[in-house]
């Protein structure tokens, strides 16, 4: 009997499917960057500096009313606590959105996916964050204001739980958008009240109980008051750390299946 036909071997040195997903990614990364405000580098850098600028407008505010900070010696470290992991995770949560439908027309390549699209706004936003925090910290510091918390886990964790509920409800919005694109202007509205309701201008602890009960509802609130901690331990904030982690696992739960049967779907 004639010998059974083997199928040919690949060439050597192809690259595997690892290589190739991870070039994707790669690719889809450095675009990103350079299709922010201008269409190079400097737009991205913009953007890193924007939580420096925000600072910066509310510190003044701050000064111009003549308001002391409530916790710390330094208006700028106490809107610091505030606003960064406020920002982080409005920033994330957007722009994994905004990843996706910017990104959507490279899925008619067969190499790229739209999942690859979202995990690759993440992967960038992971590193804008961090970035961001930096710049913060480094402006601080020429302000002569120590940025370093008191317990140092604690303000640590509370700013990656901030960009991991970004990362969950950005995956939620990619899920919507899908469905509903007008959702990518809706939902500037949506971050903005719970941006203004948040605890970041104040203390959130020290409304009335029955004002901060209905706060606490907002995971904002818990995700700030969890990084403040960090500078304040003596701080009266009552942190429900299985509640902000059913958020952070829970949306991500439902934007992955949401991915899963919803953005496939669509053609």
């Amino acid at each position: 009997m004639p010998a059974k036909a083997q199928p040919p071997e690949s060439p050597r040195g192809a690259p595997s499917h690892l290589d190739v997903y991870l070039r994707v990614l790669s690719a889809l990364m450095l675009r990103d960057m350079r299709s922010r405000f201008g269409g190079n580098y400097w737009g991205y850098l913009v953007q890193v500096l924007w939580p420096c600028a925000h600072l910066g407008i509310l510190v003044g505010v701050m000064a111009f009313r003549g308001v002391k900070a409530p916790i710390t010696d330094s208006a700028m470290l106490f809107i610091a606590t505030g606003a960064v992991p406020a920002l982080a995770f409005q920033y994330v949560s957007r722009e994994v959105m905004k990843g996706y439908l910017v990104h959507k027309p490279l899925t008619y390549f067969p190499q790229v996916k739209k999942f690859d699209t979202v995990v690759a706004r993440c992967l960038v936003e992971i590193v804008s964050a961090f970035m961001g925090l930096m710049l913060v910290c480094l402006v601080l510091a020429c302000f002569e204001v120590d940025p370093r918390p008191v317990d140092m886990f604690t303000a640590i964790t509370g700013y990656l739980a901030a960009i991991g509920l970004g990362i969950g409800v950005g995956f939620v919005n990619v899920g919507i958008c899908s469905v509903f694109p007008g959702w990518a202007l809706g939902y500037i509205l949506v971050t903005l009240t719970l941006y203004l309701t948040s605890g970041v201008y104040f203390l959130a602890c020290f409304m009335p109980e029955q004002i901060y009960y209905y706060m606490k509802w907002n995971p904002i609130t818990q995700l700030i008051e969890w990084v403040r901690l960090g500078y304040e331990p003596s701080l009266p904030a009552q942190i429900d750390y299985l509640y902000v982690f059913g958020w952070i696992f829970g949306s991500l739960t439902i934007g992955l299946l949401m991915e899963r049967f919803i953005v496939r779907a669509q053609q």
